[in-house]
């Protein structure tokens, strides 16, 4: 039988045992030192190897893209507008001086230094000021895109070319609403020009702006696009791209090209804190400069459709309220007397779903698809009235100089019924300037739940629950009924400083 022993525990330090380990370790290092030396010999030096297997395993680094192809065939359509313009200082920013009194001797003083005694006797007098943009040529004659906040108020304007010609323009028309211009160069052609892109660009697309920042001359930037569809805040039909290529002081009015030369969108505005580029610039989507532009170069002026309704975007609350099943759409906070939605039987509460065989997503998207249809277009809407669904036929009408299709962002205690919303609230016909009808907010508490939804002291309760207010009760009413029905939204309609718009109150229902 064999026998098992343990190792003994002075095993490792016999003298046989430490000369083979000995010789075992020499052997290892010798293998290593004369393997790095055969990498030292045939790569040139230590670490090489490793390296070049990593290469070998990793994809090819990319060269960056080059733009200079696109930029050379396009610079020569971009242009510097330069404009001058006639200001008078407004009385106001005159330094105001009392009356001196015959004798003071504050008068010797004044009529030293005011020339004429004070400076009350100054002539207002017309100065010039220069401003100065970008544009781009879209015609082999000369016409010139660019935006018009450059050119608004310009007595004179001048375009000076990619070559450094300076060359005189007339100002053909301009849209405030879009900040769009269309210029000609009085003197002949041909001159190089560009062409809008017939698709839209995608989120994420390479785009290249040119253009004048800081009159440095032609000036080529590069990015992506960053969004689609943004609301600035400009004007009731924004539909802004948003690009992060550097946009600066007098790039407005400049070009924003796709990679294949074409004009994807026109710049107009940048965000930034300091004046500076910080990656966020907006610009006018090709489609829409292209149908202003054509409107200017045929008419001089853009005419956009008007339905005469003033509006504001659905709510969770108040689709809740309303009964419907989404947030798309546009509510109806007043239809204008004797305008085409009125005479359509479109009534304030009800929510405009679609025209014109399409649905809307919300009040910008209606604005701008009514402004597109143009006036005189005989056309559908369809809406909500009531709990259900309905169409209306409607003629458009020109929206006025004046008007734009308006979006609003969205007491003694009855009964302790308004105590939990924070609101005083008193029949409208006892405050002066209320009105007649419905209950007026005469305090409010500024933690309480109406404060939080926008009321204000002075604000009129037109409206709850789509019944007329003829005082405090009616309101209280219709939200016992609201919590009996465990309804949980009320809709209001106020009439405020800013116009009539609705309000959705949270209920609580009765448990």
């Amino acid at each position: 039988m064999a026998n098992v022993h343990s190792p003994r525990p002075d095993a490792l330090s016999s003298p046989p045992l430490i000369m083979r380990r000995r010789r075992e370790i020499r052997a290892v290092l010798l293998g290593t030192v004369a393997a790095l030396a055969l990498v030292f010999m045939n790569d040139g030096g230590f670490g090489q190897a490793p390296a070049a297997a990593l290469q070998s395993q990793v994809s090819p680094v990319v060269s960056p893209i080059s733009f200079a192809d696109v930029v050379e065939r396009v610079r020569g359509a971009v242009v510097s507008v330069k404009v001058k313009t006639t200001e008078t200082a407004d009385s106001s920013d005159e330094l105001e001086i009392p009356h001196i009194a015959p004798g003071d001797p504050l008068e010797r003083f004044f009529k030293h230094f005011g020339e004429e005694g004070t400076p009350h006797d100054h002539h207002l007098k017309p100065h010039l000021t220069q401003a100065q943009g970008s544009g781009f040529i879209i015609s082999p004659d000369g016409y010139v895109v660019t935006n018009n906040h450059v050119v608004e108020n310009a007595t004179e304007v001048s375009v000076t070319l990619d070559d450094g010609k300076t060359v005189p323009a007339t100002v053909v028309g301009t849209d405030k609403r879009t900040d769009l211009a269309l210029l000609k160069i009085k003197q002949g052609g041909p001159y190089q020009h560009v062409e809008f892109a017939k698709t839209a660009p995608r989120v994420g697309d390479w785009v290249i702006a040119v253009g004048n920042p800081f009159g440095l001359g032609g000036t080529v930037t590069a990015g992506i696009i960053s969004a689609r569809g943004r609301d600035i805040g400009a004007g009731p039909y924004d539909d802004f791209l948003q690009i992060d290529a550097p946009v600066n002081r007098g790039n407005s009015g400049g070009p924003t090209f796709n990679t294949q030369g074409q004009v994807v969108g026109v710049n107009t505005a940048i965000f930034s804190p300091s004046g500076g580029s910080v990656g966020i610039g907006f610009a006018i989507p090709a489609e829409t400069a292209q149908n202003v532009i054509a409107a200017l170069k045929d008419k001089g002026v853009v005419a956009r459709g008007w339905i005469g309704v003033q509006i504001q975007p659905v709510t969770q609350e108040i689709a809740d309220s309303l009964g419907l099943k989404s947030t798309k759409g546009a509510l109806v906070a007043e239809a204008q007397p004797n305008s085409p939605a009125s005479a359509a039987g479109i009534k304030s509460g009800d929510v405009i779903l679609g025209i014109d065989g399409e649905r809307i997503d919300g009040p910008r998207d209606l604005a701008r698809k009514v402004a597109a249809l143009g006036p005189g277009k005989k056309t559908d809407l369809i809406y909500w009235h009531d709990g259900s669904e309905k169409t209306a036929s409607v003629k458009l009408g020109s929206l006025p100089d004046d008007k734009e299709a308006r979006v609003n962002p969205g007491m003694s205690r009855e009964n302790n019924a308004f105590s939990g919303l924070g609101l005083t609230l008193a029949p409208a016909s006892s405050v002066e300037g209320a009105g007649s009808q419905g209950g007026v907010i005469s305090d409010i508490d500024p933690d309480g739940v109406a404060a939080q939804k926008g009321l204000q002291i002075g604000d009129v309760i037109l409206e709850a629950g789509g019944r007329a207010v003829n005082q405090p009760a009616d309101i209280s009413a219709v939200l016992a009924e609201a919590k009996k029905d465990n309804r949980k939204a009320v809709l209001l309609r106020v009439k405020g400083s800013e116009g009539t718009h609705f309000v959705a109150i949270e209920v609580k229902p009765v448990s």
